[in-house]
């Protein structure tokens, strides 16, 4: 047997005794098993988040003394979840228990046409935490289509600067991305309004209104 192939047996049976001792609640926003991969004779357990859209990894060296740390996943956690969801993973059992209760819900209800559909008309409120890349998405969205704003506007070096400066980690997603977005938005919306017609009994009257101009 080659050495390169004893290595990744050893590998393979070190990952297994691993992640049995994984139980700490941030591994359950990551892929429950990550990647073994070799970078210049080093080998590393590589943990790709597991949010929608998400593909940042996190890189772990199998004999450096931070082997076992979950620093950098948390702060990832934080910065692509939010902070009050991983509170609320703190305050769970284990994993297991974030896995099964917490993240589906968050899957289900915290996607970029989710969080657009939340708004609702009344008294204008403020978090006093960050928005996750969600919710970023689905205001940048709506900010768009009702000021009429260029998706390149998040290019803008006076934009850029409002939104980074004191989080300069903040994330602000490509102008092809809001742009995907606001026709998936479209696309949702005049299914739903479709539905509404389709199930609606009585009568619709459609008027045109002409405004004439004046000088």
């Amino acid at each position: 047997m080659s050495t390169l192939v004893q290595t990744n047996v050893l590998v393979n049976k070190n990952i297994e005794r691993l992640m049995k001792e994984w139980t700490s609640p941030v591994y359950a926003f990551f892929d429950p098993t990550p990647r073994i991969i070799e970078n210049d004779g080093w080998w590393a357990h590589e943990f790709r988040c597991s949010a929608r859209g998400c593909k940042t990894t996190i890189r772990r060296y199998l004999d450096k003394k931070d082997a076992r740390s979950t620093g950098n996943m948390r702060k990832h956690v934080k910065l692509c979840w939010g902070n009050v969801v991983l509170q609320a993973a703190d305050d769970a059992k284990d994993a297991s228990e974030v896995r099964t209760k917490i993240i589906p819900g968050i899957l289900r209800d915290g996607s970029i046409t989710a969080s657009f559909e939340r708004k609702g008309k009344g008294k204008v409120t403020y978090s006093n935490r960050q928005h996750t890349r969600a919710e970023t998405k689905a205001e940048l969205v709506r900010w768009v289509s009702e000021s009429l704003q260029l998706f390149e506007i998040v290019k803008d070096r006076g934009f850029q600067s409002l939104m980074k400066t004191g989080r300069p980690e903040y994330y602000l997603p490509s102008p092809t991305t809001i742009s995907r977005d606001v026709r998936l938005i479209f696309a949702r919306t005049r299914q739903r309004i479709a539905k509404m017609l389709r199930e609606y009994e009585g009568k619709i009257n459609f008027t045109t209104v002409w405004v004439q101009q004046t000088e």
